[in-house]
């Protein structure tokens, strides 16, 4: 990560710029919204977009998919090392995500030397049901 201006750990004052600086264009289309960081700790939240939706309107397992994992990685950048990325992601669906936004709430369990293990809860934001659940391993 030495060609980039930001440097870790990613914080809220460097967020903006990080998060600008290490995700594709792609990544940054979803629409993620209100990103907050803390030590071990990230969130954000998925709007409604039509461009990730199923014909019935749901929004799509594998855009939630992607959104779980850039959130994880802004929590995993929250140490004083990037990680060299996503070793795993285990992903539960309860509900559709259908009808309201997601908030993507993610808890770092255990940072090791090496690998590092969160947990994934993603929710509506109004009514507060839980639409998934991960788990998530990265490699540093």
């Amino acid at each position: 990560m030495a060609d980039l201006q930001v440097q870790p750990p990613i914080t809220g004052e460097n967020l903006d710029q990080a998060y600008e600086e290490i995700f594709a264009p792609w990544v940054k289309s979803m629409g993620l919204i209100d990103i907050e960081v803390s030590r071990g700790k990230a969130s954000a939240t998925l709007p409604q977009n039509a461009n990730l939706q199923w014909a019935n309107g749901a929004t799509c397992g594998q855009a939630i998919m992607a959104a779980i994992d850039t959130v994880v990685s802004l929590a995993m950048a929250t140490t004083e090392k990037f990680s060299k990325g996503t070793a795993s992601q285990n992903t539960q669906f309860l509900r559709p995500a259908l009808g309201e936004d997601l908030r993507i709430e993610v808890d770092v369990l255990r940072f090791g030397k090496v690998i590092a293990y969160a947990e994934t809860k993603v929710f509506f934001v109004k009514s507060r049901d839980l639409v998934a659940h991960a788990t998530n391993e990265f490699v540093f």
